[in-house]
């Protein structure tokens, strides 16, 4: 089978079914794709096959995105620290001992709980708009934060994020005139699909309101940062308007090693520079990990 094969691919994790893309030699050295909000394992779809020759690489959905289980929001703890656990456990299904983490947006606080709770087993990060310092917030975050404090009053402000037109703000946000026509239409119709399927914007509601106790593990990831220096890659939009380019900049504060690229992009750099990134995770790979890191 060819490396660049995509297979499709579900383990049940405490009883509920954790979908995931994979493509690569099994036994090359493993990146993990974390998706952001609102997303899936899809944004991820050409990124697989340009690195599929040269490494294993998964995309799992997060629980209540993409083809995973979407237990009801009283169902299921929809919070970070589960989404965390869940990922954990697939990789540890899945034989997973050593990996690389590529994260983006909600990815970032999954991911790096697993990085500061295992840091062994990281070889190395890959950043695109997954913050990880209060210096990347936007104003965009105004309305969450506030709703954090006080759900009812501000509920259905939050609600207009799951909108058809704020799922499309995101793609387009940010984004050169000359890039715009990169962006698939489908990815963000997916992504509405998705969050217009019944329950699903409960579901997301609830992380929104979840969101603000990951700024209470920014000084722990920060610290895994200064302990154990991974190698660090950042790859980031210079127009994105969710998580500002502060919060890419931020990064040098605690990894001066840090490798950081602002793209002419916006938030799903992605769509719009998905070559460009490729080359840049090529390259920083192959310098970082050598057979004395895997």
């Amino acid at each position: 089978m060819s490396a660049s094969v995509v297979r499709h691919r579900t383990e049940t994790i405490d009883g509920l079914d954790v979908s995931y893309r994979e493509a690569g030699d099994p036994g090359a050295p493993a990146l993990v794709l974390l998706h952001g909000f609102p997303s899936s394992s899809h944004m991820f779809r050409h990124l697989l096959g340009e690195l599929a020759d040269q490494y294993h690489l998964v995309a799992p959905d997060h629980i209540g995105f993409g083809r995973s289980a979407m237990p009801a929001v009283d169902e299921f703890d929809y919070s970070f620290d589960r989404l965390a656990q869940i990922t954990d456990a697939l990789l540890d299904r899945i034989g997973l001992t050593r990996f690389a983490l590529y994260l983006h947006d909600y990815g970032a606080p999954i991911g790096l709980r697993i990085a500061a709770g295992n840091p062994e087993r990281v070889t190395a990060l890959i950043t695109q708009s997954g913050n990880a310092y209060r210096e990347g917030f936007t104003p965009f975050w105004e309305v969450l934060f506030a709703h954090a404090q006080d759900r009812a009053a501000h509920e259905s402000t939050v609600r207009a994020l799951l909108e058809p037109e704020a799922t499309r703000w995101q793609y387009v946000h940010g984004v050169p005139e000359d890039r715009l026509d990169r962006i698939a239409p489908e990815a963000w119709l997916l992504d509405q699909l998705g969050l217009d399927r019944p329950g699903n914007k409960e579901i997301q509601l609830q992380l929104f309101w979840d969101y603000q106790f990951n700024l209470d593990a920014y000084p722990a990831f920060q610290e895994y940062f200064r302990a154990w220096r991974p190698p660090t890659l950042v790859a980031w939009g210079r127009g994105d308007e969710i998580f500002g380019p502060a919060g890419a900049e931020a990064f040098a504060r605690d990894l001066p090693d840090a490798e950081i690229h602002l793209l002419d992009a916006g938030h799903f750099a992605l769509e719009t520079h998905g070559p460009e990134i490729a080359d840049l995770v090529r390259g920083f790979l192959g310098r970082t990990l050598n057979p004395a890191a895997l």
